[in-house]
């Protein structure tokens, strides 16, 4: 029978919900278990793919080509797994759900309320998720007392009853403010936190007190006489060098202990040898290196969190801290490319939409390519450097992209929709979006060229990397591209995937998105070896 963890929050979001749920889920993982993971969105949105970067930060792609919370993307780092849509899911999806069932007539004519035909959908989708698995971990996102966390918190307390007091954990994460004038933690928004749970029927088991100083056991057992809980299920998570030390700072406290006695497990003591090695590897690397990461959304890098977590991956595997230089794509575009790029070991030109701060990354590409900088592009970085290179290559001085021009008599770049259109393909799955855009969405399959980078790096004539887009690479310039330097070493039917540029110390631009599928035990092949070619390049850094 599966066993369910609920993580909890209280006090304010943001306190590390999703690390606390990773890290214990990585612990239990490391001990044999079977662990899954899911996530709980309690706002009305169906899922953040219509979100702005700046509203939400990343969007998180699944191998279903599910768009979901970035948290999903901590666990599939932590517990190197790969989730679906049954993962996440928000209260849009579940009152979409159920109010499409009362339209079929699936209630019998019953008067449809939160209590029980919500909770009854939450608690499905929750059992559902813990199919297969020895423990669900499961994280439900905001604050406690927020009203629209008000019918997720009813299902925990229901399913308690359900499942039997062995078979459910409640773990709450809290803040522990230090106010510095005062000179002291102060316990009282954890006490008041515990109160609003219990208020609603929820008795903690276990807390994780946020802070940012050392917490002495006089503190903790204040907290734990004041809430009711075992001195041995007070955990401090302070503030850590790096998020993939918190497993290990947990383990100094033995919080596997609680966890096993609560829901009766045998084996408590996790293997966490090459964890703990990769960490030390991370906080005190043997080498250093410089990345310029040209971007446009750099005032929020919760944007591209999977990719900046990916270069640290890279970084530990190779015994070397990746230290990333952000470059606004926008301040290109004012200032001189020289400026931002000179000394760097290697250059980034992310994902992103929209026209604003696009030919700054072109800049950036020319760059990288003249003077022999390893380059690496993701998805609009990809397309990008083939704009690039036809401009400034074949002569092309209108090439663009659709999505930046309509009108160009050039387009490197068109919509998926055009490329269906002309081949009549039927191999290539695609997603409509609610605002009426064709998307691939999820995990494709990419043959590579061989003796091409791409080859070398995955060392496999066959991937499958992530997808997130709606405009592609267009064959007509193929011809073109290659005689003149620029070769085509991904495909996936018919579809441009990646290209590369000869005479070059190492350039590489893709489609898909790398960083989807890198682990801190298991670093995408992709991004370890851009790492590794801007670790051997001849910039001084």
């Amino acid at each position: 029978m599966t066993k369910y963890i609920f993580v909890t929050g209280g006090v304010l979001s943001s306190l590390g919900k999703g690390i606390t749920a990773a890290s214990i889920g990585t612990l239990l993982k490391h001990t044999g278990l079977r662990i899954g993971v899911l996530k709980l969105d309690p706002y009305i949105n169906v899922d953040p793919g219509t979100m702005s970067p700046l509203e939400h930060g990343e969007v998180f792609v699944t191998k279903d080509g599910a768009e979901t919370d970035l948290d999903l993307g901590h666990y599939e780092r932590f517990l190197d797994t790969s989730l679906t849509h049954n993962n996440n899911f928000t209260t849009g999806q579940v009152y979409k759900t159920v109010i499409e069932n009362e339209r079929k007539g699936q209630y019998l004519g019953k008067t449809i309320q939160v209590v029980p035909h919500i909770v009854n959908e939450i608690k499905e989708r929750i059992i559902r998720a813990g199919i297969g698995k020895d423990i669900l971990i499961v994280e439900l996102g905001g604050t406690t007392g927020d009203i629209e966390g008000l019918p997720f918190l009813e299902t925990i307390r229901q399913m308690k009853h359900e499942l039997g007091k062995t078979n459910v954990m409640n773990i709450h994460v809290t803040l522990l403010p230090y106010i510095k004038a005062a000179g002291e933690l102060k316990t009282k928004p954890t006490q008041h936190s515990v109160q609003e749970l219990r208020r609603i029927g929820i008795a903690p088991h276990m807390l994780v007190l946020r802070a940012e100083v050392p917490v002495d056991s006089e503190v903790k057992r204040k907290i734990a006489y004041s809430c009711d809980v075992d001195e041995d299920s007070v955990i401090v998570a302070e503030d850590a060098k790096t998020i993939y030390e918190v497993p290990l700072n947990f383990l100094k406290q033995d919080i596997l202990t609680p966890i096993c006695k609560q829901l009766e497990l045998e084996n408590c003591k996790p293997q966490m040898d090459e964890w703990t090695s990769l960490v030390h590897k991370i906080i005190m690397p043997e080498n250093e290196m410089k990345i310029a990461f040209v971007g446009k959304y750099l005032d929020l890098k919760e944007s591209y969190k999977s990719l900046t977590e990916a270069l640290i991956h890279a970084g530990a595997n190779l015994d070397t801290k990746v230290n990333i230089k952000w470059v606004d794509s926008e301040k290109i575009e004012e200032e001189s490319v020289d400026k931002f790029l000179q000394n760097v070991d290697g250059i980034l030109v992310a994902g992103g939409f929209g026209e604003r701060g696009v030919e700054g990354k072109i800049e950036a590409i020319r760059y990288a390519r003249e003077n022999k900088v390893p380059f690496l592009g993701i998805c609009l970085g990809m397309q990008l450097s083939m704009i690039e290179f036809a401009r400034n290559v074949l002569g092309l001085e209108d090439a663009n992209s659709v999505e930046f021009d309509k009108k160009t008599t050039n387009p490197i770049i068109y919509l998926i929709d055009e490329f269906i259109d002309a081949s009549g393909s039927k191999q290539v799955r695609t997603t409509t979006s609610p605002m009426g855009g064709t998307l691939r969405l999820g995990e494709y399959e990419c043959e590579t060229k061989e003796n091409s980078r791409l080859r070398e790096a995955y060392d496999s004539s066959v991937i499958y990397e992530r997808h997130r887009h709606r405009y592609e690479a267009n064959p007509k310039y193929r011809e073109a591209l290659e005689a003149n330097g620029m070769e085509i070493t991904g495909e996936s039917h018919g579809l441009i995937e990646a290209v590369e540029v000869k005479n070059h110390p190492w350039f590489l631009g893709v489609q898909f998105h790398p960083e989807f599928t890198s682990r801190l035990q298991n670093p995408n092949p992709a991004i370890l070896a851009f790492v590794k070619a801007a670790m051997n390049s001849e910039v001084d850094a």
